[in-house]
This record gives C-alpha cells, sequence and structure tokens, in this order.
C-alpha cells in the first residue's frame, strides 16, 4: 500500500466521522423535522381522503336521482307506447271498414280515422308509420310495425337510455372515488405508523437503533406520500 493510498483512506475516514459526528450533534433537529414532515403528510393525506368522500356523497345522492329520473321516464315511454298500439290497432280496424264494400260505412270509418289521427297519433307515431309502409312495400313478405322504428323507440325512450347513463356514469366515478378515499385512508395510517416510530426514536438512548427507526420511519413516510401524489394527481375516471 502506497502513501498516497494511506492518505485517501485517511481522508475517507475522516469525512465518515466528521458526517457521523455532525449526524449525532445536529440528530434531535433531524428527528424534529421528520415528525414536522410527517405531520404535515398526514393531515395533507387526511384532508383528501375527507374531500372524496365528499364527492362519494354527491355523486351517489346524483347517481340516486338521475336513477329515479330514468324510471319516470321509462314509465312515461312505456305508457306512450301502449296508448300508440292501441291507436294503430284502432285505425288499422277502422282501415279495413274503409277499404270494405260499404260506402257508408267506409266514410264514416275514414272520419274516425281522421279524428283519431288528429287527436291521438303523436308526431312519432304518425312518421312511424310512414316508415312502416315504406318498409311493407319494400318487403311484402314480411311485415314490419311502425311500433319497431328505431327512431320512434329513440323518441319514446332516448331520454330515458341517455338519463341511465348518467347515472351509472356517476355510480363509476363514486365508485373511483371510493378507491381513492381508501387508499387515502391507508396512507394516513402508514403516515400515523411513521409518526410513531419517530416518537420512540426521540426518546431512544442508543443511536444506532435509533438511525434504523428514523430509517425505516422515512421510508414507510416516502411510500405513503409518494402514493398520495399519484391517487391525488390521478384523473378522474369515466366510462
Amino acid at each position: 500500500m502506497t502513501a498516497g493510498d494511506l492518505t485517501a483512506d485517511a481522508i475517507a475516514s475522516a469525512t465518515t466521522t466528521s458526517r457521523g459526528a455532525w449526524l449525532r450533534r445536529h440528530f434531535e433537529m433531524v428527528i424534529a423535522i421528520l415528525l414536522g414532515l410527517a405531520s404535515i403528510l398526514t393531515a395533507y393525506a387526511s384532508f383528501q381522503a375527507a374531500l372524496y368522500n365528499g364527492e362519494i356523497d354527491a355523486l351517489q345522492t346524483r347517481a340516486g336521482m338521475l336513477s329515479a329520473e330514468a324510471e319516470s321516464q321509462y314509465l312515461e315511454g312505456n305508457q306512450q307506447f301502449l296508448r300508440d298500439a292501441q291507436v294503430f290497432d284502432q285505425i288499422t280496424q277502422l282501415q279495413l271498414a274503409v277499404d270494405g264494400p260499404d260506402p257508408v260505412a267506409a266514410e264514416n270509418a275514414q272520419r274516425a280515422i281522421d279524428v283519431l289521427t288528429f287527436q291521438s297519433v303523436s308526431t312519432p307515431l304518425a312518421d312511424a308509420m310512414v316508415w312502416s309502409v315504406e318498409q311493407n312495400t319494400a318487403d311484402p313478405s314480411v311485415y314490419t310495425g311502425p311500433q319497431e322504428s328505431k327512431d320512434y323507440l329513440t323518441a319514446l325512450f332516448g331520454s330515458y337510455h341517455e338519463t341511465k347513463a348518467k347515472a351509472q356514469q356517476a355510480l363509476a366515478q363514486a365508485g373511483d372515488m371510493n378507491r381513492r378515499s381508501d387508499q387515502l385512508t391507508l396512507n394516513t395510517v402508514l403516515l400515523a405508523i411513521s409518526l410513531f416510530l419517530l416518537g420512540i426514536t426521540a426518546v431512544m438512548r442508543q443511536f444506532g437503533m435509533r438511525v434504523v427507526l428514523s430509517t425505516v420511519s422515512v421510508v414507510v413516510m416516502a411510500a405513503a406520500a409518494i402514493s398520495t401524489a399519484v391517487v391525488v394527481a390521478a384523473p378522474a375516471a369515466v366510462p
């Protein structure tokens, strides 16, 4: 071993000793800083979890209101569907009289059709009846009723499907918020464990154990802090 190697080893040893001495002198201050940082992170994670819980309640309330509104829209559309079916059956029966051999009965039936059409045939049903005639003319082998029209069904039940989709979206967002809140609650527990370990470190006298416990505490605190940052920064889930 050369003199240069001895000098380098001596410098490295002196540097390590100097760092160890500095850490021993300022260890209490380092622990105090870590305790303060862990306390701030714990409060922040707990605050964010509370915010998400508030969002969960709001989204679940919204989902319930939208589901009730969707059911109301479905019932309204279904009632209209049944009324239209009855009206179309009446018009069909009257049309048979119009096409019959009795001119008086045909004239009376036509007047009844005109009145019924004016009073009871909605615009979607009228359009669907025209569509039905076109379909049956194009393919007489298969009868296509007016209430099979997609445009007609959309006019009756389109608002129901839209509102139901919004309700499901609100529920999905509430589920996402719930997962975030659970993760933040777990992070709060981990940060509380970190605080506990730092508290023990502050009262211990054996320096080696203090270093070990404080290191474990810092690792736990860092993991919880990173997880909290990821949860808060992640975009909201939109199905």
